[in-house]
């Protein structure tokens, strides 16, 4: 092999190398990683209020998301985690602004910050021990939620969980800041107290909930009972509507049968009650004509004769009239010659008076003998009265007493009758009026002795003791009447 060959050989050969070195010395960082470069010197610097002089960082290199050539042996490359952490947060016994112990947990979202000095401060805390972050992060959590947790009531904390996870990120923000850390979120999960507080203190407010709950549930109920029933009753009215619409159709139906079944007599007797229609009016027409032919051959015939009639009776009256009214001139002057006549001779005028007296004589020989037929009639009467009393003796005085008490009683009570209205004040109530009558009656029998002398009591207990004693001597109590 030719020095040539060997030498393009060697050349190529050691560019490979070269191309290999540089590729394996030329790093990119992953979308959450930042690399950081060192092995150069940093700056020198003074502090202007301590005046210290110190030595930068601008000595590190840091790379997010590009590519790096690492000089070997003169520069190393670190890697830093920038992906977020996941770090639960327990604090226990926190005693809270009224002195009661709470219990909380947490969970934070945490990430190294995305900025060159938050890399740096972070790279310089956690480079070489990255799960350090976690630890770290929960105590500095801890610390602030028993700082802020002091401050605030169980209360305040439960009733708004954002704003005390708000301050206590806004507490712990410049410690995790200084390291280079971020806290993304921060969320309470859980809180508890030591003993019934929380119970306690959710007590009322869950009785509350549950009468609230009780109630809503009984209105529920009577809503729900509520629209059962309306339902029930629209039901029912549907149900009401139904029944009377078939009842309807039925009455129809019934009715369109029955002037179905109906038709054939009605048509029937409609037809018959056109032809008696036309029988009527041919009746009627008949009735017309014999009408006209009555008026034509019997009443127009018939009114000529009387109207003739009447003529001539009218004639005969005038004629009568007119003779009587010549009779009655005639006579009126006959008595007028006569009168005048008499008048002269004063012969009528006596026989007038004459006359007169033999009328006035004849009514009184009449007015006479009816006087003395009454008179004989009622002497007669009499007689026949006496001869009664005679013959019947006390029974004809008994029965007369009887006839004429009754009046005497009427009378006696007639004032009492015309009375229309009367109060009884009387301890004997309504027989007190009996009593008066009886007494009025006893008076008018003793003022009937006083002024006509006949003892109407004594005749009456005469008349009951002879009729005792005939009684006595009577078969059956009766008396014998002979003529």
């Amino acid at each position: 092999m030719s020095p040539v060959v060997i030498a393009v050989v060697g050349v190529v050969v050691l560019l490979v190398l070269l191309a290999l070195v540089v590729v394996s010395r030329y790093k990119v960082a992953g979308p959450s990683e930042a690399f950081i470069v060192t092995g150069r010197r940093g700056k020198r610097s003074t502090d202007p209020e301590t005046g210290r002089v110190f030595t930068d960082n601008s000595g590190q290199k840091v790379v997010v998301g590009g590519g790096v050539f690492v000089v070997p042996f003169v520069q190393q490359r670190f890697t830093l985690d920038l992906s977020s952490r996941h770090i639960p947060v327990a604090v226990r016994g926190a005693v809270t602004l009224r002195g009661v112990k709470a219990n909380l947990e947490g969970v934070a979202i945490v990430k190294v910050g995305g900025t060159e000095d938050a890399i740096r401060a972070a790279a310089q805390r956690f480079l070489m021990q990255q799960d350090g972050i976690v630890g770290f992060t929960q105590e500095v959590l801890s610390g602030a939620l028993r700082a802020i947790v002091g401050r605030m009531s169980v209360e305040d904390v439960i009733r708004d969980r954002a704003a005390f996870a708000g301050q206590v990120a806004e507490e712990a923000e410049a410690s995790l800041s200084g390291q280079g850390l971020v806290l993304d979120a921060f969320q309470i999960q859980d809180i508890t107290t030591e003993g019934s507080y929380l119970e306690d203190l959710g007590r009322p407010e869950a009785a509350r909930a549950k009468q609230e709950a009780d109630i809503a549930e009984a209105v529920a109920r009577r809503a729900a009972e509520q629209a059962r029933l309306k339902a029930e009753e629209e039901i029912a009215v549907a149900q009401r509507t139904l029944y009377l619409k078939q009842a309807e159709i039925k009455a129809e139906t019934d009715q369109a049968a029955a002037r179905a079944n109906a038709s054939g007599p009605l048509a029937e007797a409609a037809r018959q009650q056109d032809i008696l229609a036309e029988q009527e009016k041919v009746a009627e027409r008949q009735a017309a004509l014999k009408d006209r032919q009555l008026d034509t051959e019997v009443r127009k015939p018939a009114d000529a004769q009387r109207y003739a009639a009447e003529q001539e009776a009218e004639a005969r009256r005038v004629a009568r009239v007119k003779q009587a009214e010549g009779e009655r001139a005639a006579g009126i002057a006959a008595a007028q010659a006569e009168a005048e006549r008499a008048r002269l001779t004063g012969e009528g005028e006596k026989q007038r008076r004459s006359a007169l007296a033999d009328a006035v004589r004849l009514e009184g020989d009449a007015e006479a003998a009816a006087i003395g037929a009454k008179g004989a009639a009622e002497a007669e009467a009499m007689e026949k009265k006496a001869d009664a009393f005679d013959r019947y003796g006390d029974a004809a005085v008994l029965q007369m007493l009887v006839e004429v008490l009754p009046q005497v009683v009427a009378k006696a009570s007639e004032p009492l009758a015309a009375v229309d209205r009367m109060t009884v004040i009387s301890t004997d109530g309504a027989s007190r009026l009996t009593r008066t009558v009886a007494d009025n009656v006893a008076q008018g029998m003793e003022l009937l002795g006083s002024t006509t002398g006949v003892d109407l009591a004594s005749l009456l207990k005469g008349i009951t003791a002879r009729g005792e004693a005939g009684n006595a001597s009577t078969e059956n109590g009766k008396v014998e009447i002979t003529d």
